[in-house]
């Protein structure tokens, strides 16, 4: 005895509207294919769900007890059918994310809280971690797309060019050039560099060394295996200076001012990038990554065909 879904649902919306043309109405349908669907669900279960009359139906005692159990069911199915193509259109469901970089402010930052906004349905994952660990993630499925700093490497996958930060430099606040609101590279010779071994720490030693490095003469660069709060902390006890992203100097750290480092050129910048396994069909990652494009326009450097999850990303991103 099978009573199909479309029979409860043309039953519950009969009882709700106390009315078969007021229920074929409201669910888009003919009155006598609604009133043949419950006569036929009445005839599989052996008795009468509603009483007939001229003024409309009502449900009898055992309509009633069936009716109970299938409002539940009817409104469970349609919340699950509902959520299915939310998720399916990437309006719901979740989305994991790995990163290094800060949250305290940043582009990083405004892009989840837009994403957030477009899709409030869609449950963000975020995973801070370090670059072998964050592609790892993304090769065994634990997160949907990894953002780093560096233009895009040669990796399988699809990677996309994101945007640009400047760098900036944590002084301890009695050093005398945290009077100055721009700080030259030239003026940093001679001091000493506490740089953590931690992405993107390695990137900042590189951009470091390329700025201040010359033949017979080195920076003084001492690396640290701690975190970034913990390079703060002895910057700001006077052990030497840093360089942070911008997106880190939305956290204060007491002793501790950033200053913008410039050379003849003006600001120095790093560059970030988006990287995911081109066989990820998540629905809410091809709307992160539509919302990724928008906010941060294709370029000349990014590689072609890598919008979308479903393209075919450049084999040498």
């Amino acid at each position: 005895m099978a009573i199909e879904l479309r029979h409860l649902r043309y039953a519950v919306a009969a009882a709700h509207y106390g009315s078969f043309r007021r229920a074929a109405e409201a669910l888009g349908v003919k009155q006598s294919s609604l009133s043949r669907r419950i006569r036929q669900m009445e005839d599989r279960l052996g008795i009468a769900v509603f009483e007939r009359s001229s003024s409309g139906v009502q449900l009898t005692t055992a309509g009633t007890e069936i009716l109970r159990t299938s409002r539940h069911l009817v409104d469970g199915l349609d919340h699950m059918m509902a959520s299915a193509k939310a998720a399916s259109r990437g309006e719901a469901g979740r989305l994991a994310i790995g990163f290094y970089t800060s949250l305290t402010v940043g582009n990083l930052r405004a892009s989840l809280m837009e994403h957030s906004r477009r899709f409030p349905e869609v449950e963000i994952r975020v995973v801070e971690g370090a670059r072998a660990s964050l592609f790892g993630g993304l090769e065994h499925g634990i997160l949907d797309i990894a953002i780093v700093t560096g233009e895009p490497g040669v990796r399988a996958g699809g990677a996309m060019t994101l945007w640009g930060e400047r760098i900036m430099v944590a002084l301890p606040e009695s050093h005398p050039l945290a009077a100055n609101e721009i700080v030259y590279w030239t003026d940093l010779r001679g001091e000493s560099f506490l740089v953590s071994q931690r992405d993107p720490g390695p990137e900042l030693r590189d951009i470091l060394l390329a700025k201040l490095a010359s033949p017979g003469v080195q920076p003084k660069v001492t690396g640290q295996d701690v975190s970034f709060e913990s390079i703060m902390s002895l910057v700001s006890a006077g052990f030497g200076v840093s360089l942070i992203c911008e997106a880190g100097i939305g956290a204060s750290y007491a002793g501790v001012v950033y200053r913008d480092v410039q050379d003849g050129n003006g600001p120095s910048r790093i560059s970030y990038a988006a990287y995911w396994q081109s066989d990820n069909d998540n629905p809410a990652l091809a709307n992160f990554l539509k919302l990724l494009e928008e906010r941060y326009p294709v370029t000349s450097s990014r590689a072609a065909g890598s919008a979308a999850p479903s393209r075919t990303p450049d084999p040498s991103p």
